[in-house]
């Protein structure tokens, strides 16, 4: 039957350029310019795939994004196997290679199908009722043989080998959407001088008109009128972008594109990406999304054969393919005569049109009757006849709503129309309000949120006359609105509006939406609603009567509208079927919510390049590479690899462990110098003439009064009061702050302060700026700090009086620009310098240098917890846990007493803040010093108390101290600073170990070491 329903001649295909492909393994032919399904349908194939629940034959119903049935697995080879894609939008080429899914052992006889026999007994929410026994076999049993029997293709196993890459663009108006409306609005906007951008699904822009036959607009065919249009928006700068689909409409006029580069190409440039996602940026946007052919609720409405009527027009007219070789047309509005008649001029014989309306009547049904086509008012198709097609419809009259007797008509296609249902899923993504058109018998949109209007179909605007001026209407105001403060001249925004003159027959506004009357029973008839996931209009009206009366209630409960296609056929039937079996209005049942994607997008335009080992990057320091020629060991610490401790060969020629490096390195920074890399902290610029103010209301501190050139410790809280982070912070004029956070706050500490001056206090002159990864830190601490530093610093003076702790000066190190900080979070005299990240490796290499002669040692990670744990210094995320205030840890004193207010204030005045059993910040000895306690290990006040035993508190950091001889420790332990000199236990499976509870500062308490 190879090409047995093809056209002589005609539609948009190119008949020179055949093309072969496979399904299921057989080859078959088509012609450059066919989807898979235009070609499968003209090779006579018509039975595509299986229903997710009962393994019904399913056939193409469709031609476009809203095809539910033929969903398909294309294969390019081992690693390029993609499942479920609609073959309504799978492009023909050379050696196609594609295969039906959910059935086995093949199509035409899958063992699934006696799903179909049990039908009776698997209505809507059995699992709900079924598998409730034995405990626990859900899991084990029932959800695995159910996934196993049930579903759509099957994910692939290798990785993905192709690119996929991301773009951001920016326009003045975006047309979501390229038929009449949507060229029209691109026309206008781009006279009016705007910048725009016109994107469409399809690999064809234009919409119905590439399907027209008879219209003309402007005295021209409505192709030529078209090919026209397309041209001189080309020559007007317009970016016009096929094969794109607008998935997500996001806050602030964000639209999130799908382009499909090379899917429909047979020997794609690797070097080309598969997909590009577009994050569009738009000033203003047009919505001209159409609308979609409501299908009809009857019995056996599913069979292969069975499609909507303007899709088969579609594939006649713009791909030369009859949908079969005699049709019934099941109708209620006048698109179903359109439909009719174009078929019949192309070789379809029309064995009758069932009209549900009770007296049609207009030019449509008048041109059918003068074709000779047997029309019949107040008719419904009751069921149809065939197993993998169609072969007979069920025709019965209609009368005061009983249905008579059904007369069967042989036919191999079933052409329905239930009118149009307008695009609203964009809209409503963008939260825009819908308002329910009791005329049109759908939701249209009503009140936008969002900077956009919407055009022709997609708004109820139906007949090619009103979408094209609609259209140019909506263009218009479009490039009005973006460019009114635009400072480009005005000249180039001057246009006039545009009429069209419009040659067409418009088919009407007529529809019906629901569940047609049929007179069998409802039990043996299944009427579908949602194809894909085999919902009937039995499950629904089952639904209601167990008590679901909104629909999205009623959507969960019966999966109806929860399919790939996200309801686009079912939807509006749904809710019909609702309606009318509670007697209620549809706008009193609700709406469901469109989410996006708009059609299934490719995980990999998500990921983009981030995935293998950039899924989640290593991201190193400049002095990494120094570090590991050294032989360091590295932990990962947030984003970063940083070096955890610098073993060296003892005795014997083998490394030390980690316990004996960090004792050395600790000695040597208390009794020498040491240097440390510490350039992940996070850092933030923070500049301009409100930077002061900016800062105290980020922080508890005050910063008013901060001296360029000096440096505060800073506590940022979040609005609960607790701590988030904290830094230090150096003024280095009166307008700029160098803001530092720790290595695993820098993100969420920027992201923080950016929502409260863009949301809070958008009149405060500052900007923020990251300046993480463009300094390199590093910290030299130790007594000899100042010695190793002196040589190779210029123009800065490093003494006590003229560099104080906590100041900041700028000048040269090594030749090289650097912010000097005068501080330490080790408790001895220390400098950290800050250098651009390029020359950080050099700069730390010049240092080590000048510092052989005093003993220099690298140190790690693990060696400055335990310096500054000896110090008695806290670490955000350790010895906090997201409900520690300042004063739990220490830092009452870092709050701005006399200050107005700062995020997190109001919440420090809450009682809770003051009940004496918070947890607070003390220090731990254990009373044998070589005990080195577990972190995160429990304290209780008595070793035996009967179970359940009250917990007091908790190791936040444990470590043994070379510098002390012994282990120390720091916790959060409830009412900690009254408990000072107090004994506690530690319950530990060996016993009970006893601890003494000591201020949390263990080494230079007067901080004596500091300032010299």
């Amino acid at each position: 039957m190879t090409g047995s329903f093809r056209t002589p001649s005609g539609g948009r295909i190119d008949r020179t350029a055949a093309l072969a492909f496979r399904f299921d393994g057989a080859t078959y032919h088509g012609f450059a310019g066919d989807t898979l399904a235009s070609a499968l349908l003209a090779n006579g194939v018509h039975l595509v795939g299986r229903s997710f629940k009962y393994h019904r034959p399913r056939g193409i119903l469709s031609a476009g994004s809203d095809e539910p049935n033929a969903l398909v697995e294309v294969r390019r080879d081992d690693a390029r196997i993609t499942p479920n894609l609609r073959a309504t939008q799978v492009e023909l080429y050379e050696g196609l290679e594609a295969a039906s899914q959910n059935r086995w052992p093949s199509l035409a006889r899958d063992a699934g199908a006696v799903n179909d026999l049990f039908a009776p007994f698997l209505p809507a929410g059995f699992y709900y009722k079924t598998f409730m026994w034995p405990a626990g076999a859900w899991k084990r049993f029932y959800e695995p043989k159910i996934r196993a029997m049930a579903g759509l293709g099957k994910a692939p196993t290798l990785p993905d080998p192709d690119r996929y890459t991301q773009h951001y663009a920016h326009c003045d108006v975006l047309v979501i959407g390229a038929g009449p409306a949507g060229i029209a609005s691109a026309l206008a906007a781009s006279a009016g001088g705007a910048r725009v951008i016109l994107v469409d699904e399809q690999a064809e822009p234009g919409g119905s008109l590439l399907a027209a036959t008879d219209a003309a607009i402007d005295t021209k065919p409505a192709t030529q009128w078209l090919a026209d249009a397309l041209a001189e928006l080309t020559a007007a700068g317009v970016v016009i972008m096929p094969r794109t689909t607008a998935f997500g409409y996001f806050p602030h006029n964000m639209i999130a594109l799908c382009e499909r580069v090379t899917e429909h190409l047979a020997a794609p440039d690797r070097a080309l990406p598969r997909e590009r996602l577009w994050q569009i940026r738009a000033k203003q946007v047009v919505i001209a999304a159409g609308a979609l052919e409501r299908p009809l609720v009857f019995p056996e409405n599913d069979r292969p054969g069975v499609m909507l009527a303007e899709s088969a027009r579609t594939y006649l007219t713009r791909y030369g393919v009859r949908p079969g070789e005699r049709a019934v047309i099941f109708t209620a509005a006048d698109s179903g005569y359109r439909a009719a008649l174009d078929l019949a001029a192309g070789g379809v014989a029309i064995a009758a049109i069932a009209d549900l309306r009770a007296a049609p009547e207009g030019e449509w049904p008048a041109r059918a009757l003068a074709a000779g086509i047997d029309v019949r008012p107040s008719t419904v198709v009751a069921g149809t006849a065939g197993r993998l097609r169609v072969k007979a419809a069920r025709l019965a009259k209609v009368k005061h709503g009983a249905v008579g007797p059904a007369e069967v008509v042989a036919c191999d296609a079933v052409l329905m129309s239930g009118g149009f249902t307008p695009s609203v899923h964009l809209f409503s993504q963008s939260r825009g309000k819908l308002a329910w058109d009791e005329t049109l018998g759908a939701y249209l949109p009503a009140r936008s949120v969002e900077r956009e209007r919407s055009a022709g179909a997609c708004r109820g605007r139906y007949g090619l006359t009103a979408a094209l001026a609609d259209g140019y209407h909506a263009g218009e105001e479009a490039a009005a609105e973006a460019l009114k403060d635009s400072a480009r001249p005005a000249g180039r925004r001057a246009t006039a509006s545009r009429a069209f003159g419009v040659v067409a027959r418009d088919t009407g506004t007529d529809g019906f939406i629901g569940a047609v009357p049929h007179g069998r029973n409802p039990a043996f008839a299944k009427a579908f609603v949602d194809w894909q996931n085999d919902v009937t209009a039995k499950d629904i009206a089952l639904a209601t009567r167990e008590g679901f009366r909104s629909i999205e209630h009623v959507k969960r409960y019966t999966t109806t509208g929860m399919a790939t296609d996200q309801g686009k056929t079912s939807n509006m039937n749904a809710l019909g079927i609702v309606a009318e079996q509670l007697g209620e209005s549809v706008p009193k049942i609700g709406l469901t919510t469109f989410r996006p994607p708009y059609t299934p997008t490719t995980f990999g335009i998500f990921a983009g390049a981030a995935r293998g080992d950039l899924f989640d990057p290593v991201r190193v320091t400049p002095i990494h590479g120094w570090a590991e020629a050294r032989g360091a060991a590295f932990e990962p610490v947030s984003l970063w690899k940083r070096a955890h401790y610098f073993p060296e060969k003892g005795d014997g020629g083998r490394l030390e462990d980690m316990h004996a490096a960090v004792a050395r390195e600790c000695r040597a920074v208390r009794s020498g110098v040491g240097i440390f890399d510490a350039s992940t902290l996070g850092k933030i610029e923070v500049v301009g003439a409100d930077a002061a103010e900016f800062m105290n209301r980020m922080y508890t501190n005050p910063w008013s009064k901060l001296e360029p050139g000096r440096l505060r410790y800073g506590v940022m809280l979040r609005e609960n009061g607790f701590v988030m982070d904290d830094g230090v912070v150096g003024r280095l004029a009166p307008d700029r702050f160098h803001v530092t956070t720790t290595t695993g706050g820098a993100a969420r500490v920027l992201a923080h302060m950016e929502d409260y001056l863009q949301t809070e206090w958008p009149d405060l002159d500052v900007w923020l700026t990251s300046t993480t990864e463009q300094w390199a830190v590093i910290a030299v601490q130790g007594p000899k700090s100042r010695e190793v530093l002196a040589p190779l610093v210029e123009g800065i003076d490093l003494s006590k009086g003229a560099l104080p702790n906590m100041s900041v000066r700028e000048g040269r190190i090594a030749g090289v620009p650097t912010r000097l900080f005068r501080l330490s979070f080790a408790g001895e005299l220390g400098f950290e310098v800050n250098v651009p990240a390029a020359q950080g490796r050099a700069v730390w290499e010049a240092i080590f240098k000048a510092g052989e002669p005093f003993g220099i040692a690298p140190y790690g990670t693990e060696t400055m917890h335990v310096l500054r744990a000896e110090k008695g210094y806290i670490i955000v995320g350790q010895e906090t846990d997201g409900t520690a205030a300042p004063d739990d840890v220490g830092l009452g004193w870092a709050i701005g007493k006399a200050k107005k207010d700062f995020v997190g204030k109001r919440s420090l005045s809450r009682a809770a803040f003051f009940m004496p059993d918070r947890k607070q910040l003390v220090g731990l000895l254990t009373r044998d010093p070589a005990v080195v306690l577990e972190e995160g290990a429990q304290l209780v006040a008595a070793p035996n108390a009967a179970l359940p035993v009250p917990m007091l508190g908790h190791v936040t950091s444990s470590y043994a101290s070379a510098t002390l001889g012994r282990s120390i420790a720091l916790a959060m332990v409830k009412g900690g600073r009254a408990r000072i000199g107090q004994t506690l236990y530690v319950p530990m499976p060996s016993g009970p170990i006893a601890v003494e509870l000591v201020d949390p500062v263990f080494y230079d308490a007067e901080g004596a070491r500091l300032d010299v």
